[in-house]
C-alpha cells in the first residue's frame, strides 16, 4: 500500500465516521440543546449509536494502519482478533507495543 493510499484510506474512515457521528448526534441534540444531558446519554441511543460508530471506525483505521505497515511489523493481524475480544482499545494498544518493539530492534526505553 502507497502512503498515499494509506492517507487518503484513513482520511476517508475518519471523515465516514465525522459523517456518521453527525448524523446519528445531531438530530436530537437540536431537540434538546443540553450539552449535559447530551453527555449523560451517552450510553442510550442515539448518542449510544454514534460511540459504537467510532469503535467501528477505529478498528477500520487501526485495519488500515496494520496493512500499512504489514512489511515492517509482523503478526499486525494478531492486533485485529484482539479487536474483537475484549475491544479496540487492547487491540489498538497491543498494536502500538509491537509496532515499538519491533520497529526499534527490540530495545525499549
Amino acid at each position: 500500500m502507497t502512503e498515499k493510499t494509506f492517507t487518503i484510506s484513513v482520511g476517508t474512515v475518519a471523515g465516514i465516521f465525522t459523517l456518521l457521528f453527525c448524523i446519528l448526534v445531531l438530530p436530537p441534540f437540536v431537540e434538546q440543546p443540553n450539552i449535559l444531558e447530551a453527555f449523560g446519554a451517552g450510553f442510550e441511543n442515539p448518542y449510544a449509536s454514534a460511540y459504537s460508530t467510532d469503535v467501528f471506525c477505529c478498528f477500520a483505521v487501526l485495519l488500515v494502519w496494520i496493512i500499512y505497515e504489514s512489511p515492517k511489523v509482523k503478526y499486525g493481524w494478531v492486533c485485529l482478533l484482539l479487536c474483537l475480544v475484549p475491544g479496540v482499545a487492547v487491540g489498538f494498544a497491543i498494536y502500538l507495543i509491537m509496532r515499538t518493539r519491533q520497529l526499534s530492534g527490540g530495545k525499549t526505553g
